[in-house]
């Protein structure tokens, strides 16, 4: 399927993923430094910051899902969420205080937490028989701006060393530009919505047995699933060099970037759990590689095969979702599943952080290679059913 042939919608929501993306990963890497360099923070308190941030996301995703099936919208919380995010970027560098930066970091992710679940459903209800074509796009685009966004950021403060507070407010700029095109977001005009009241039991009551399934694997896949931050620390202690560890991700989000469509087309033609399942063996074999690896040109070729991993499953599992769902429950479904994520992988990168320092940094990547691998091989072996609605209660 070309790029020319999907819905213009599909189209806008990937050009706003890529320009808020691009904004937010200029930031991303050099708010830290900002807080703790410029404004004296300490690493703890980095740390909360994240944390809460992250939490508060996870959470919303589930809310707004749900939010947006009982009032039957999706596109107002797409601008809501874009605009509160966009908006809060640049009051660090205009108000640089530490509380400006925790307001700044939170509102963010308050607005990501708006519409992440929201937006998942916009798209799958503008699929037909393409889905994983369309959330593989959708994904191209939303990693395509993170790799943008640090190189943008790092070409910026070599030519102007510590222009942190400068960086705030250009980051605004490809914001603004994700707003106009939010601006433009149409729900399906189709989809025909219940008048019934929206209950949020009933539809776990009613769920398809595969997404519960779906939804319990993936959570349990995401608690070993921790935070990219330990790939990029395991990289510098084999490389000894920050510069080869940020390149070595850099480097994964380009193959991610690149292989997200293709994956979801793949997924189109034969199906959403094969392609699935073999994305969570390609993770096991990564993380059973990087738990023993000493060698430079190894750590490049593990970092190209975990881009692999992260194109045959980040955008597959809501396509796989978005098939078996009807339009009625999709936000709900979809919201689930990214706030199970969530929190999952945070209670999981504190674990990871845990058996690294009692174990030693090989003991938490040989846990995730584990029990990925039986994770995927449970996903092989589950029954895959075809399009499954969502029954009302009667």
């Amino acid at each position: 399927m070309s790029i020319k042939s999907l819905p213009k919608q599909v189209k806008i929501l990937g050009l706003i993923s890529f320009f808020t993306d691009f904004a937010s990963e200029m930031l991303y890497p050099i708010t830290p430094i900002f807080l703790t360099s410029f404004l004296g923070a300490s690493m703890s308190l980095v740390g909360l910051i994240e944390g809460l941030a992250e939490l508060t996301a996870g959470i919303l995703k589930g809310y707004f899902g749900m939010l947006s099936d009982k009032i039957g919208k999706r596109s107002i919380f797409v601008f809501g969420g874009y605009s509160l995010s966009a908006f809060s970027k640049p009051l660090p560098g205009i108000f640089p205080r530490i509380v400006t930066v925790i307001f700044s970091r939170i509102a963010d992710r308050i607005g990501k937490g708006m519409r992440t679940s929201p937006r998942d459903a916009l798209l799958s209800e503008y699929s037909k028989n393409n889905s994983g074509a369309i959330f593989g796009f959708h994904r191209s685009m939303d990693t395509f701006g993170a790799v943008a966004g640090p190189i943008a950021a790092i070409i910026y403060l070599y030519f102007h060393p510590g222009g942190y507070i400068s960086l705030f407010l250009i980051a605004f700029i490809p914001s603004v530009i994700a707003i106009y095109f939010a601006s433009k977001v149409r729900d399906k005009s189709t989809v025909v919505f219940s008048k019934e009241k929206f209950d949020y039991k009933d539809f776990w009551k009613t769920a398809p047995k595969n997404y519960k399934i779906i939804l319990i694997l993936l959570t349990i896949f995401s608690l070993v699933n921790s935070s990219d931050v330990f790939l990029i620390l395991k990289s510098k202690y084999i490389t000894h060099s920050d510069n080869y560890a940020i390149t070595g991700y850099i480097f994964y989000n380009i193959i991610y970037a690149f292989s997200s469509y293709p994956s979801g087309i793949l997924s189109d033609k034969f199906g959403k759990k094969k392609v699935l399942a073999f994305g969570l063996l390609i993770f096991s074999f990564v993380y059973f590689g990087f738990a023993f690896n000493n060698n430079l040109l190894l750590m490049f070729i593990f970092f190209a095969f975990y881009g692999l991993y992260a194109a045959a499953t980040e955008g597959i599992s809501k396509a796989w979702i978005s098939d078996i769902i009807i339009p009625r429950y999709k936000g709900s479904a979809i919201g689930l599943l990214n706030s199970f994520v969530s929190v999952a992988v945070m209670i999981g990168s504190f674990g990871a952080g845990v058996i690294w320092d009692k174990f030693g940094s090989t003991a938490p990547f040989l846990v995730s290679a584990v029990v990925s691998f039986v994770v995927a091989t449970i996903f092989f072996f589950m029954k895959d059913e075809n399009r499954v609605q969502v029954l009302s209660k009667s």
